[in-house]
């Protein structure tokens, strides 16, 4: 299992590279507009350290990405069909947190990740990753508290919230179960 995260940790140090280049920035600018260091967005471009959730989320805001989008992107496949198994897979390091974009990687703008969030943990993310998105979460099973700004949201299975507009988030597992739910993306056109 191993090996496919780190081969997922490599492809996406090669995609966060691609990206930065493809807007003709240096590592100091991405690391400004990312609020991180420069010398951790070496270490992730060259696959030396696994991207936490946190660090992905303000590589994908400063990008104008969503997190989902640059996953996928390091895994694209283009095809229409992506079964479960061709599904790319994360996890955080920091959190255990695990995404899996389930959405088939093509040119439509709307992308289903599936995320599962252990017992007592929690991933902030912040304003700039939901800048150019519109976003529902669905509660499949287990609780969450999704703080969004000054509101706080506590969500059981089933329940469904759209997002507001753009601000600080972060997402909370506070039970002793896994939490699982779907984010639905849409992207601003």
């Amino acid at each position: 299992m191993s090996n496919i995260s780190d081969n997922l940790d490599h492809c996406l140090g090669e995609r966060i590279r691609a990206e930065r280049l493809a807007r003709g920035w240096s590592l100091s600018e991405l690391a400004e507009r990312a609020d991180v260091s420069r010398a951790m967005i070496h270490k992730v471009e060259r696959g030396e350290s696994s991207p936490t959730a946190a660090l992905l989320g303000k590589l994908a805001g400063a990008l104008s990405l969503s997190v989902s989008t640059l996953v996928a992107r390091a895994e694209a496949s283009g095809r229409r069909l992506l079964r479960r198994g061709e599904q790319p897979v994360w996890t955080d390091p920091a959190t255990g947190y695990r995404r899996r974009h389930v959405s088939p990687i093509i040119d439509l703008p709307l992308e289903i990740v599936e995320v599962e969030l252990p017992p007592g943990a929690e991933v902030p993310y912040g304003a700039a990753a939901f800048a150019f998105l519109r976003q529902l979460v669905w509660v499949i099973e287990g609780a969450l508290t999704f703080v969004e700004g000054e509101t706080i949201h506590q969500l059981a299975d089933g329940d469904c919230l759209a997002l507001g507009p753009p601000t600080d988030c972060c997402f909370r597992n506070e039970s002793d179960r896994p939490c699982r739910y779907a984010v639905v993306l849409a992207k601003a056109g």
